[in-house]
């Protein structure tokens, strides 16, 4: 299989992504039993939009260690609060836990203030009760079943329902992978972390969908006579969009990777974080699961149809099947429009 970057900027490269396409499914499928398995031991390390209660926030002086907040949350009543060093620009210490019956949030904040050695007005403090919590869940929730709907309605319009289960089965893969890793590495769950999320979603729709209008247009290009299988057409079309997809990945992935470095890690901004984690993740992903999981799926329901399936055969009964390049060929030439009208002849000069 040579190679070369003209040939790839022109989708003339002729890779087999099918070919590979079990290998990788079987790896994907690996992958997203590991995250599944980390979401029902590990759970997710839910925001206090979600779960309630109260978040503390201050200087982080450098003699204080979280053991000694640890300690202040304790002596406040909050036995189980999770204490956490926020370096990158200005370091902090963010406390999170349920606000205790007998006490308020400045109570709490005036505690942490003498321990961690700031000033009380320094320490932020906000607060959530579990009943906002579940009704922000709540409308989460029903804000992905609604997108799936909508989605699935679209594109089974646009396309056909088999198109439509590939996009949805690619999409679940990515939110599964995505919510797989916050689960690993416990990282917080917030509101930006859903807008994250149906982020991800459309960004990997619009990725499958570039795919699936080249393999349509593709398909509609095809003469009745024209001997092709679905695989060989499936191929020639991703051969034809791979750089459109990298090209789309490197730009949308550039500028979440400098929201992660630049405003988190330097600037210190944590809600950023939360936010670009969930973008970079699911942008990788999302590209991947494009290629390699919506459309074979695709390409394995359309060679059960009564015309694919005998196109099947008779590469079969002559052991044999079209190449890509082949492929690539006979789709230019069928591409050719026949009707359009014959080029003139140049009139010869008289003798």
């Amino acid at each position: 299989m040579s190679f070369s970057i003209r040939r790839l900027y022109r989708g003339n490269t002729s890779w087999d992504f099918l070919g590979v396409s079990k290998r990788v499914m079987a790896g994907s499928a690996i992958a997203v039993l590991i995250c599944v398995l980390a979401l029902m031991v590990r759970g997710l390390n839910l925001g206090i939009e979600f779960e309630g209660g109260g978040v503390w926030e201050m200087p982080a002086v450098e003699q204080v260690s979280t053991a000694d907040i640890e300690d202040a949350a304790a002596e406040a009543g909050m036995d189980d609060a999770r204490v956490q060093k926020i370096t990158g620009g200005d370091d902090i210490f963010r406390v999170r836990g349920e606000l205790p019956n007998a006490a308020s949030a400045e109570s709490v904040a005036a505690v942490l203030a003498e321990k961690g050695q700031v000033n009380a007005e320094l320490v932020s403090a906000r607060t959530v009760s579990p009943s906002f919590g579940d009704e922000v869940a709540g409308k989460a929730r029903r804000a992905l079943i609604v997108f799936f709907v909508i989605i699935a309605l679209y594109l089974t319009l646009r396309f056909e329902w088999k198109m439509s289960l590939g996009a949805l089965l690619a999409v679940g893969h990515d939110i599964a992978l995505t919510v797989g890793i916050y689960a690993i590495f416990q990282f917080e769950i917030s509101p930006a972390t859903v807008v994250a999320f149906l982020t991800i979603m459309g960004y990997s729709l619009y990725d499958t969908i570039v795919v699936f209008d080249r393999v349509k247009d593709n398909e509609r290009s095809l003469s009745v006579k024209t001997r092709m299988t679905y695989s060989d057409l499936a191929n020639v079309s991703l051969n034809q969009v791979i750089m459109r997809s990298v090209n789309t990945t490197i730009t949308s992935v550039l500028p979440v990777l400098s929201l992660l470095v630049v405003g988190s890690l330097i600037m210190g901004a944590s809600s950023l974080q939360e936010f670009a984690i969930a973008l970079l993740i699911g942008l990788l992903v999302g590209s991947y699961s494009s290629i390699f999981v919506a459309m074979p799926v695709v390409s394995r329901l359309k060679r059960r149809e009564s015309h694919w399936a005998e196109q099947e055969r008779s590469a079969d009964v002559l052991s044999e099947s079209n190449s890509i390049q082949n492929a690539a060929s006979t789709l230019a030439a069928d591409r050719y429009d026949r009707s359009s009208p014959p080029r003139p002849r140049k009139k010869g000069r008289k003798r």
